[in-house]
């Protein structure tokens, strides 16, 4: 029998988020990236995102930061209590483009967009 994993208790009732929209990303490379930060301390996630190598951290920083800006703002939250508590990434429209090819034929080529949602919450101790 194994032991229970001990978990943090998180409220999500003060709950802020912020939204990035039709970013020219795929979401599969932005999910990446979501998925190291996810459940993490506002300020470990900016360490993650600051030294990771991807291009994708760069749009997730900038709404993570949103997002913690908007828990300042609108609900009055101390930055340092802060955890993300949901970090996703869905599929935009995808911009349709066409590349010539042999024997005058179009070839189309697919450009993925996609919508970064980071939430984040104060953490609660037990």
């Amino acid at each position: 029998m194994t032991p229970k994993k001990k978990t943090m208790a998180i409220d999500t009732t003060l709950e802020t988020r912020a939204i990035a929209r039709y970013i020219r990303m795929s979401p599969f490379k932005v999910r990446r990236v979501l998925d190291q930060i996810r459940g993490r301390s506002y300020r470990d996630a900016l360490i993650i995102l600051e030294f990771m190598p991807y291009r994708a951290c760069e749009p997730v920083l900038k709404v993570l930061r949103s997002a913690v800006a908007n828990a300042e703002e609108n609900a009055a939250l101390n930055p340092a209590s802060l955890v993300i508590t949901k970090a996703y990434a869905d599929m935009g429209p995808s911009l349709k483009r066409y590349r010539p090819r042999a024997q005058g034929r179009a070839y189309q080529i697919r450009k993925p967009t996609c919508h970064i949602t980071v939430a984040v919450s104060p953490e609660v101790d037990e």
